[in-house]
């Protein structure tokens, strides 16, 4: 099946999306409409532009800079199937993947319930920055986020931790910090 995406918007070589080189997808349609979003232009879900997922991953692999890639938005969960496809290409490609979230990962969790691509997506990812912008959090001096109610989360830590019945470390409010 070939997949595609609703995407609001491509950066080739981003350096504030997260750590590094990194090729950013930012896609059209979000739920969340949080006032003050940097992105306001990505909410509307028909709005943008279809794209293919094997003519994105075409682009990231003609890139030997990159260091990774981020999905942003707009929000990744609410393509997450397509997403997942595309995401399995940049691992295969040995690139780490970020994905910003509106969703808390407790909320990703539940969704993955009714949704079982939200749930592969996100352990797929390497990082999650979770949480929506809260205007009256914005801290301009957070690495990678906007609001301090957003934490940056080591995936595969995270799940390590909880496999073992452990509490998640919070560090600076986040749970792992890059």
């Amino acid at each position: 099946m070939a997949y595609s995406l609703r995407v609001s918007g491509i950066v080739p070589e981003s350096i504030v999306d997260g750590p590094g080189i990194r090729y950013a997808v930012f896609v059209q349609g979000c739920p969340h409409r949080c006032p003050g979003c940097h992105n306001p232009q990505t909410h509307d879900f028909e709005g943008g532009q279809d794209m293919g997922i094997g003519e994105i991953a075409a682009q990231i692999e003609e890139n030997p800079l990159l260091t990774g890639v981020t999905f942003s938005g707009g929000e990744p969960f609410c393509q997450a199937e397509a997403l997942y496809w595309l995401g399995l290409k940049v691992k295969a490609m040995g690139k780490n993947l970020i994905i910003y979230t509106g969703y808390t990962i407790e909320q990703l969790l539940v969704m993955e319930k009714r949704r079982s691509y939200v749930g592969k997506l996100l352990r797929l990812a390497d990082t999650l920055i979770d949480g929506p912008y809260v205007e009256s959090l914005r801290d301009l001096d957070l690495p990678f986020r906007g609001s301090s109610n957003q934490r940056i989360i080591d995936v595969k830590e995270y799940f390590s931790k909880q496999g073992r019945g452990e509490q998640a470390e919070r560090e600076s409010g986040a749970l792992i910090t890059v």
